[in-house]
């Protein structure tokens, strides 16, 4: 007697049409195509921004479709909030500029594979983040909330689409660091016992990471997992241009977390105040490549960063 066959994956594909330079939409139709040759049933939807998005992923959710993110690390947690929120099992093919949070998931990049993974791959918890900035509700992000002379990157970026994917974020930090100034920070870490440290720093930039990447590639945090239930802090203090440009090729393998300089600190929660040395003018803030507005300034209500364990089931 025969054994019954597993119902087919049903999967919703919610695509980014401007991420990658465009490369998304090349991406989703060979990749639904497959799909379907191997049985699925595949809706593909386009996004026109972050409202959007969410209603496709409550629609997916509640038609019982696996929701995939075709794009870049902002694509995803656009939606990885919404997922979350309605209990939808998530994946993500990468076809933006960045793509860490699928390279931290070990996401293949041949097509096939990739095919194999959504049909084949097991629902695993996946921590998020967090981030409330002072006067607006919090959104869930992926991989990584930041401040300082990598959000000035990530501000370069943006415009910076003229230039070929590879070298976007090489040449923004270049550029970042040529024009940085020191950060006054004050960063309080909660542990996962209660405890709370408490240090100020003169910094180029904090990062507060679930997955260890960043920038393309760049191993900030190396030694973060999406999975682990703590958030880890990096802090790269301040020093000479030219000092943050020799450093700059350690954190491509993570070489970096060993110098003197940089501050590595672990907790469940983190709050965030400061302003640029001197001048305390306002220093910018992203997440996963998205801009936040600015780092609150000392003594104001922090920018928080709580992590949520296990907040979506990914295909892993």
């Amino acid at each position: 007697m025969s054994r019954p066959t597993a119902p087919a994956r049903r999967f919703a594909l919610l695509v980014n049409p401007v991420a990658g330079g465009g490369a998304a939409p090349r991406v989703a139709v060979p990749l639904a195509r497959r799909l379907r040759e191997a049985g699925a049933d595949v809706e593909v939807a386009y996004t026109s921004g972050p409202g959007d998005a969410r209603d496709l992923v409550k629609a997916a959710a509640a038609d019982g479709r696996v929701v995939v993110s075709v794009g870049g690390d902002g694509m995803l947690s656009s939606v990885a909030g919404a997922a979350a929120d309605e209990g939808a099992v998530l994946a993500v093919v990468p076809a933006g500029r960045g793509n860490d949070f699928a390279r931290m998931l070990g996401v293949p990049e041949e097509p096939d594979a990739q095919a194999g993974l959504l049909l084949g791959g097991t629902p695993t918890p996946v921590d998020l983040l967090a981030v409330a900035v002072p006067g607006r509700p919090a959104v869930l992000v992926a991989g990584s909330a930041y401040a300082g002379v990598d959000a000035r990157a990530a501000q370069i970026v943006d415009r910076s689409r003229w230039l070929p994917s590879r070298l976007q974020y090489p040449v923004a930090a270049v550029r970042a660091l040529a024009s940085y100034r020191p950060v006054d920070l004050a960063v309080r870490v909660t542990a996962p016992d209660g405890r709370i440290r408490e240090s100020e720093h003169r910094a180029a930039c904090v990062v507060v990471a679930n997955s260890r990447y960043y920038g393309n590639g760049m191993a900030i945090a190396p030694g973060a997992a999406v999975d682990d239930g703590e958030l880890d802090v990096v802090v790269v203090e301040a020093g000479s241009r030219p000092e943050l440009i020799r450093r700059l090729p350690k954190v491509y393998d993570g070489g970096h977390v060993a110098l003197p300089q940089v501050t590595v600190l672990r907790g469940t929660r983190v709050a965030l105040t400061g302003t640029y040395e001197r001048s305390g003018a306002p220093v910018p803030a992203g997440a996963d490549g998205e801009p936040l507005g600015d780092l609150p300034g000392r003594g104001a209500e922090p920018l928080e960063v709580e992590l949520r364990p296990g907040a979506v089931r990914f295909l892993r």
